[in-house]
């Protein structure tokens, strides 16, 4: 396995072939689409690419394909389009689209234009197969975390009638995120690190955020993972799986490109331990648990937002809310005439 944890020279299809197969759990990467950067002069072959892709990949392996389209003569290109339609052809399942949100744009649109500000790119998420791993990332925040909804749940059939729910459930502290992701961009967000590094990884023309590539391996991966992008540039995918520890391995078309990630690799394993102790853990907000009264019954809520106290209290009353807990079930069995 002298292949793990290296950074490989040359056009990645044929790069990807001499690996054995099934030998990668994720792909994290962005192709140079259309012409938009002059990446040395090269250009790939994207079906030759999927191929040898889905050649190494084992089974519920993910792609993660960042990608987008050109503007030109008036007209987007459809690449992106283009490149998802190969993927399910060659024998990948579309199991998420996904969209990576800039914070701004270099061009922003003029308001005597006739085109929008664009500000994304698509994060295509392809499976071989029924994915084998799916640790999505909880980090948005339930306003009302610890009680559960009011009335009597109810879920739209197909033929547009609505049908009672008794799966009543405590609303978490946090949810699973949304697909779709925003990111800060440039020098400190798209890359950190020593000023010797950030100085490196500038002589690349186009630099994802090591945010995205974060994300996206600690999504659809596990420690000790192999974690592969084939055109990798300056290396922000190798940098954040080694980060997390994953297995990584590299390639690219650019002896050039090769060299600058080989180079920032050497300063991220320094920077290694200092890292994972300053990873920034999701701390909840001060709670308390209160007595409310509600039409002369006294009822105990839990994990109420202390600085929400207020406005939450009025809420409970104006809509009656359901008390937390096992009598949830026992109250709409009732209410159905189910128990007396």
């Amino acid at each position: 396995m002298d292949y793990l944890n290296t950074i490989l020279t040359g056009n990645c299809a044929e790069v990807l072939n001499t690996l054995p197969e099934e030998c990668v759990d994720l792909v994290v990467t962005s192709p140079p689409y259309d012409k938009l950067r002059d990446y040395n002069g090269f250009e790939f072959d994207h079906k030759a690419i999927i191929k040898a892709l889905h050649r190494v990949l084992k089974p519920g392996g993910i792609v993660v394909w960042v990608v987008n389209d050109a503007t030109v003569q008036q007209e987007e290109t459809g690449t992106s389009f283009v490149h998802a339609w190969a993927f399910k052809r060659l024998g990948f399942k579309l199991h998420d689209t996904m969209i990576y949100e800039k914070n701004g744009a270099p061009f922003p649109a003029n308001r005597n234009g006739n085109r929008y500000t664009q500000i994304f790119e698509y994060m295509f998420v392809f499976s071989k197969g029924k994915p084998k791993t799916g640790n999505l990332i909880c980090d948005k925040r339930n306003r009302w975390f610890g009680w559960c909804n009011w009335g009597n749940k109810t879920l739209r059939t197909k033929d547009g009638q609505l049908k009672a729910q008794d799966d009543t459930k405590e609303i978490p502290e946090f949810s699973p995120r949304n697909n779709i992701w925003k990111f800060n961009t440039g020098a400190g967000y798209s890359y950190t690190g020593s000023a010797e590094e950030r100085e490196l990884v500038k002589k690349h023309p186009a630099v994802f955020p090591e945010q995205l590539a974060r994300d996206h391996i600690i999504s659809w991966s596990n420690p000790g993972d192999v974690v592969l992008d084939p055109m990798c540039g300056s290396g922000t995918t190798l940098k954040m799986a080694y980060l997390e520890d994953r297995n990584y391995i590299g390639v690219d078309i650019s002896e050039e490109y090769a060299n600058i990630a080989r180079k920032r690799m050497k300063f991220v394993e320094k920077d290694k331990a200092k890292y994972q102790a300053s990873k920034i853990q999701i701390n909840s907000d001060k709670t308390i648990d209160a007595d409310i009264t509600i039409n002369g019954e006294i009822y105990t809520y839990k994990k109420i937002p202390e600085d929400k106290f207020i406005e939450v209290q009025e809420a409970i009353k104006q809509w009656k809310w359901i008390k937390p807990g096992s009598e949830i079930k026992e109250k709409q069995k009732r209410k159905r005439g189910e128990t007396k």
